[in-house]
């Protein structure tokens, strides 16, 4: 294992702010939009999330792998984050159900990280100035040069990521004796979603990014679901014009996160980059509908836009987000369809939301 702890590194932000701090994870250099999580624990699921591919994540929660890495906790298959900034890197843990240390975990998984900085006044900086890229690197401590590769990284904003984190082939999750069957459109799905399916006595076969419905619809499915994902959704119009024709067909539809913006797109609503996202575990939304608010979980650094649809005769809100009044649920008027912005799945994260499975499925069966 790496001495990481006498090796020094550095950050560097496309504005030119420079941070000094420690190597934390592989020795090299990595790059990716930059980004904070303000969630107290679940760094793991952090990692792991499909839809944080190709960014840089900064943890705002002062102690980061003293929990150990437990396998049971994976999202996905492998680390998806580009890189992790952190204040304490802990590689000494203390749970019985850890299988190693975050420093094997990161060197197997080749993520390169940087530690011991302060992370309030990155994350105040971020806040201030909005999302942007990053560099980091503990084998190269030339700024000069770090600003220059730092110039040819490309933005988010554009970016279609979906197909290269997608299942590269179909297969089923669950048990093929349940009464529910449904079909994924894998956007960068996590792995907790589909255990939430399992739980409802629901059978799901999951699909590559740029399958198109008519392959789907072939396995006779009773529902869509429409997942959530990295990068920019305007920039996926294969999945938009999916989602076009399961609304067309008539079947019932749930997107999360990704999907909720493809849902609105298939219904002439624009996405936009937001400043710097919603990232965490206790964001609060309101149900108006049922009238009743729920904390949530949260990922995106894209939204839709409300006055799109306040000016839409195609989809109603359903959620909103009670921090900043951004759209965080819509319906389709006259379908089956609905999609939330955050993840009900919540893992990490409150379960008050957990509801919305339940629903689709009822929905399904109604």
């Amino acid at each position: 294992m790496t001495n990481y702890s006498k090796l020094p590194a550095i950050l560097v932000l496309e504005d030119g702010t420079v941070f000094h701090g420690k190597a934390a994870g592989k020795i090299g250099t990595t790059t990716g939009e930059i980004c904070f999580n303000t969630g107290t624990t679940g760094y793991q699921e952090i990692f792991t999330d499909p839809s944080y591919y190709a960014q840089i994540m900064v943890t705002t929660n002062a102690h980061i792998g003293n929990y150990g890495i437990d396998d049971a906790d994976e999202e996905s298959n492998k680390i998806q984050i580009a890189g992790l900034v952190c204040k304490n890197y802990n590689i000494n843990y203390s749970r019985k159900m850890a299988d190693q240390s975050i420093q094997n975990y990161f060197e197997e998984g080749n993520l390169v990280g940087i530690s011991d900085i302060d992370t309030r006044s990155l994350v105040r900086h971020i806040r201030s100035k909005g999302a942007m890229n990053a560099i980091i690197s503990s084998e190269n401590l030339d700024v000069d040069s770090l600003k220059a590769a730092l110039a040819k990284v490309p933005s988010m904003d554009g970016l279609e990521l979906s197909s290269q984190v997608s299942t590269k082939e179909p297969y089923f999750y669950g048990e093929d004796s349940a009464p529910t069957r449904i079909a994924v459109l894998d956007l960068g799905i996590k792995k907790n979603i589909l255990r939430n399916f399992d739980s409802r006595q629901v059978y799901a076969k999951v699909f590559p990014a740029k399958t198109t419905f008519q392959e789907m619809e072939a396995w006779n499915p009773d529902g869509y679901f429409i997942s959530n994902g990295p990068g920019d959704p305007a920039a996926m119009d294969y999945a938009i014009q999916t989602v076009k024709d399961i609304l067309e067909a008539d079947k019932p539809m749930f997107g999360i996160c990704l999907g909720h913006q493809i849902l609105a797109l298939a219904n002439d609503i624009r996405t936009s980059k937001m400043h710097n996202g919603h990232r965490g575990i206790n964001h609060p939304v309101k149900n108006i509908i049922a009238n009743k608010c729920e904390i949530t979980s949260q990922n995106h650094g894209f939204g839709v836009v409300a006055e799109d649809i306040e000016k839409s005769d195609k989809v109603e809100v359903t959620h909103v987000n009670l921090n900043d009044n951004s759209i965080e649920g819509i319906r389709v008027k006259g379908k089956k369809a609905f999609s939330v912005q955050y993840h009900p799945e919540s893992s990490p994260g409150p379960h008050d939301s957990r509801y919305l499975f339940d629903d689709f499925v009822a929905m399904i069966k109604g």
